[in-house]
């Protein structure tokens, strides 16, 4: 009796253990280092990663306006959209397509300045500025997917 105890008792024990299959491809990707992209970045919002002078010089010369998402790393809006809203697939046809989009945390690197010329009231703040650095347009706040996408289509 006492030896089917404890055989029960280490196998419960034991089945207590072992990884499931998504704690597996965990492991395995953290492994790999954690390099792959995932599908929603893939599909998502391409963000351009330059010094402000030369987005400005690329939206004159492409003829683009500049999606500019300004963020704060705190702000919990801005973490919601840029995990639910730029991944999607719509909305990345959309911005790809149709602007040079611009991601920038407004407390570190360029943002500080950057909050001079277009001062921000809350996070986040989305702006879409002409290659002049005229803005045309600025919306505070978060939103779905749908708002995004019917905001980038009102922009001429």
């Amino acid at each position: 009796m006492k030896k089917v105890f404890w055989v029960l008792t280490l196998l419960i024990a034991g089945l207590g253990t072992v990884p499931t299959d998504a704690a597996r491809r965990t492991i395995d990707v953290n492994k790999a280092g954690d390099k792959k992209p995932t599908a929603s970045a893939e599909t998502g919002i391409k963000f351009t990663e330059a010094s402000w002078k030369e987005i400005l010089q690329k939206a004159k010369a492409e003829k683009k306006v500049i999606f500019f998402d300004a963020y704060a790393s705190w702000c919990g809006p801005c973490k919601m959209m840029q995990k639910n809203v730029f991944t999607q697939k719509s909305v990345g046809d959309l911005y790809n397509s149709k602007f040079i989009n611009v991601k920038m945390d407004m407390e570190k690197g360029e943002g500080p300045s950057l909050s001079a010329v277009y001062p921000l009231e809350a996070y986040p703040t989305l702006m879409f500025i002409d290659g002049n650095g005229r803005v045309l347009k600025k919306v505070i706040g978060g939103m779905s997917a749908e708002d995004l996408i019917s905001l980038g289509k009102s922009i001429r």
